[in-house]
């Protein structure tokens, strides 16, 4: 719907994300497998992302390290945060994940 009003912006247009695969089904980009991987990991785990803490290619897919936040306290500094690791085919399914690291917000450790 158009309008002559000035102080109406104009609609919205949503941008254009590359699809998250290739024509084959081969994932084509890291950004699309952290995507998957986030999805993956949400609907496993009932917790929502907090930070994408890897991604690396491997020789048959993409292996993606997600941060959760498994339990929130007050103050926020002494949550309890978890990485999970997840490895994806190349087509984007998930072939595992498991949690490798929990520690406090709080506490930062150099690895």
């Amino acid at each position: 719907m158009a309008t002559d009003d000035p102080e109406t912006p104009p609609p919205r247009r949503r941008a254009r994300r590359e699809p998250p695969q290739r024509g084959n089904g081969q994932i084509r980009s890291a950004a699309a497998a952290a995507r998957i991987a986030v999805r993956e990991i949400t609907a496993l785990t009932g917790r929502p992302p907090n930070n994408i803490v890897a991604v690396q290619r491997s020789e048959d897919g993409w292996c993606v390290a997600v941060e959760v936040v498994e339990t929130r306290r007050i103050p926020d500094s002494a949550d309890i945060l978890a990485v999970y690791q997840t490895e994806l085919d190349g087509h984007g399914e998930l072939m595992s994940y498991r949690r490798t690291r929990r520690y406090l917000r709080g506490k930062v450790s150099e690895e």
